[in-house]
C-alpha cells in the first residue's frame, strides 16, 4: 500500500560511508601523532630534569667537601685552594658525574674575620647529554 521505491535514494548514498570512515581514520591518526608526539616530549623534559637534579647535587657535593677541607673538625685551620674535580662515579645515583671547578677565594678579611667564597659546577653526561648547574654560597670564619 505505501511501498515506495527506494533504489534511487539508495544509490544516491552509496559511498559516503566510505568517505566518513576515511575522514574518521585520518583525523583519528592525527590525534594519536599529537598524543605521541607530546608524550615524547614529556618524556624528554623528565629526563632531562631528572639530569639536572643530579648535576645539582653533585655541584652541592663539591661545595660540602670543600666547605670540609676550609672547616675541618680539628682545631686546624682549613686550606682555601682550588680542587680542579671530584669524581663521583662511586656515589650511587650520581654515575657519570662529577664537580669540577671547585674554588674558594677570600673575598675580605674585615675585623679579624675572613670571608670566603666557596664556587662549584657540577656536570653530569648521560648518552651524549650534558647538563651542568653551578653553585655557591659565601662563609665567614667563626
Amino acid at each position: 500500500m505505501f511501498h515506495k521505491n527506494n533504489s534511487t535514494c539508495n544509490k544516491k548514498q552509496s559511498g559516503s560511508a566510505l568517505v566518513i570512515a576515511i575522514f574518521v581514520i585520518v583525523v583519528m591518526t592525527l590525534l594519536g601523532t599529537a598524543l605521541v608526539r607530546m608524550i615524547n616530549s614529556s618524556a624528554e623534559t623528565v629526563v632531562y630534569e631528572v639530569i639536572g637534579t643530579r648535576a645539582f647535587q653533585a655541584a652541592q657535593i663539591g661545595l660540602q667537601r670543600k666547605l670540609q677541607e676550609l672547616y675541618p673538625l680539628l682545631p686546624a685551620s682549613g686550606t682555601c685552594l682550588v680542587t680542579p674535580e671530584f669524581d663521583l662515579s662511586t656515589v650511587v645515583g650520581l654515575e657519570n658525574c662529577k664537580a669540577i671547578n671547585v674554588t674558594c677565594s677570600i673575598d675580605a678579611t674585615v675585623a679579624g674575620v675572613t670571608y670566603y667564597s666557596v664556587k662549584s659546577t657540577g656536570q653530569c653526561e648521560i648518552s651524549g647529554v650534558l647538563t651542568s648547574r653551578t653553585l655557591e654560597v659565601q662563609s665567614r670564619e667563626l
